[in-house]
C-alpha cells in the first residue's frame, strides 16, 4: 500500500459562542490513496465546509492534523502552506469564482503564471479542450452557461495536475442534468491525471457515484 496523499488525524474544531463554545469537528479521522474519491455528506451545520478548509489549510484545527503527501500542513507557516496550496492542491467551488475581466483562457493560464510555469497559454488551451471549451477560449465569464464557467473552474483546478482537488458543491447552483454531467467530467480527470478528489455535496445521487462517502453528523464522521 502507497502512502496516503492525505491523512487527518484526530481533527477537532471548536469556536467561541454566546454559550461558551461551539463544537464544529470532533476527532475526524480518515485517509486517501492517490486516485480516491470521497463524498463528505452531512445535513447544513455539520461541519462540511470546515473539514474541507482545514484540510486545504485555509483553517486551522484546535486540535489533531491533516498531512498532505506525508507533510503536517500545521507545521508550517502560513506561507509555506500558500505556496503548497498553489503546488498541490486544486479548488472547485459552487459559485464557479472566475475572474470577470479574465477570460476562459486567462482564467486557467492564471494559476500556472503565479506559479511561473513555462507555456502557461498552450497547457490552459490544452485543458479547455480537454473539458470541451476550445470554441469559448476568447470568451469571458459572463457570457457563458453555468456549466461552462463550471468547466472553466475545472480546466483551472485540473490545470496545475494537483495531487488533491477539494471541491465544495460544485454542482451547487446547477441543473442537475447539467451538474451530472460535471461530476462525469470532474471523475473522467480524476482517473486521467491521478488526482485524489474530495467532494462536500447535498446531493445523494452525485455522493454515490464516488468512491468514498464520509457522513459527518454533529462534527463526527459516522461512516467512515
Amino acid at each position: 500500500m502507497h502512502s496516503p496523499i492525505i491523512r487527518v488525524e484526530h481533527l477537532s474544531k471548536s469556536v467561541p459562542d454566546p454559550q461558551g463554545e461551539l463544537l464544529i469537528l470532533s476527532d475526524v479521522n480518515f485517509e486517501l490513496q492517490a486516485k480516491e474519491t470521497a463524498a463528505i455528506v452531512g445535513a447544513s451545520g455539520s461541519g462540511k465546509s470546515t473539514l474541507l478548509s482545514i484540510m486545504a489549510g485555509l483553517d486551522r484545527p484546535s486540535q489533531g492534523t491533516v498531512y498532505l503527501e506525508g507533510q503536517d500542513l500545521f507545521e508550517l507557516d502560513e506561507d509555506a502552506r500558500a505556496h503548497l496550496r498553489a503546488q498541490r492542491i486544486g479548488f472547485v467551488f459552487q459559485s464557479f469564482q472566475l475572474l470577470g475581466h479574465l477570460t476562459a483562457l486567462e482564467n486557467v493560464m492564471l494559476p500556472l503564471e503565479l506559479m511561473g510555469k513555462p507555456h502557461a497559454k498552450q497547457a490552459a488551451k490544452e485543458m479547455l479542450e480537454r473539458v470541451g471549451l476550445a470554441e469559448r477560449t476568447g470568451h469571458f465569464p459572463k457570457v457563458l452557461s453555468g456549466g461552462e464557467q463550471q468547466r472553466v473552474a475545472l480546466a483551472r483546478a485540473f490545470v496545475v495536475q494537483p495531487a488533491l482537488l477539494l471541491a465544495d458543491e460544485p454542482t451547487g447552483s446547477l441543473d442537475h442534468a447539467t451538474g451530472a454531467r460535471i461530476l462525469s467530467l470532474m471523475l473522467e480527470l480524476n482517473e486521467e491525471l491521478g488526482t485524489t478528489l474530495v467532494l462536500v455535496t447535498h446531493d445523494n445521487a452525485l455522493a454515490n457515484r464516488l468512491g468514498r462517502r464520509l457522513q459527518l453528523e454533529a462534527g463526527r464522521v459516522v461512516s467512515p
